[in-house]
């Protein structure tokens, strides 16, 4: 039966590089598919890994309808086996939905990628929405590292090295931006509560962590 399947993770762990894989493999056995993106790091209408892979896609912009673009394809007697959809938490609940009614309508696998939660810890929202509705939800099997080589559960935002909690949830930027733009770093639940980046941890020395014991 066909599935609307959400592979979620953080960022830097994999979820390009899957949908790309993904494509390849599908593609070699001689099917086509559809690919959309959102907000790609390599600009508008790309799917890109940071592995240096990149494929056109088409770009699904605020009001783009996903289920009405692939019924005028396949109207106009193109072909689509399945469906790719990559940044997927950017996406808008109702266009989540589109995606649903492509697997129940029209019989086709969806595979939806994205994040599950912002820089605030905060679902967003096409991402809760996948959530709600996929058949299966796959947590990426690798793990992005903190910079303490703790497994990274969480994104921050970051200006000039430091983490921010405050601003609009979608800025687009990336893990490997430079210091003084708007990028991100994957950390542990542990040292996102505590706000500590890679780069706030080599500006300070570290000293023994102490428990909140007031004095006397």
């Amino acid at each position: 039966m066909p599935e609307l399947v959400f592979f979620s993770g953080t960022m830097d762990c994999g979820k390009s590089t899957l949908a790309l894989q993904i494509e390849h493999n599908r593609s070699a056995r001689g099917l086509l598919g559809m690919i959309f993106t959102r907000d790609d790091r390599a600009g508008e209408g790309k799917l890109s890994s940071r592995l240096g892979l990149v494929t056109d896609a088409v770009e699904a912009a605020d009001g783009f309808d996903f289920y009405a673009y692939i019924v005028d394809r396949l109207s106009q007697g193109g072909r689509c086996d399945y469906v790719i959809a990559d940044e997927a938490q950017f996406l808008a609940p109702g266009q989540i939905d589109q995606l649903a009614r492509i697997v129940d309508d029209l019989d086709l696998d969806v595979f939806a990628f994205g994040i599950t939660t912002d820089f605030r810890t905060e679902l967003f929202p096409g991402s809760r929405r996948l959530v709600e509705l996929a058949d299966r939800v796959e947590v990426l099997q690798v793990e992005a590292l903190c910079w303490c080589g703790a497994r990274a559960t969480h994104n921050a935002r970051t200006v000039g090295g430091r983490m921010v909690v405050e601003g609009a949830q979608v800025v687009v930027g990336d893990v490997h931006q430079s210091q003084d733009e708007v990028g991100y770093e994957v950390l542990c639940r542990r040292h996102h509560r505590r706000r500590m980046t890679s780069a706030s941890v080599r500006a300070g020395a570290l000293s023994p962590d102490v428990l909140p014991v007031a004095s006397d």
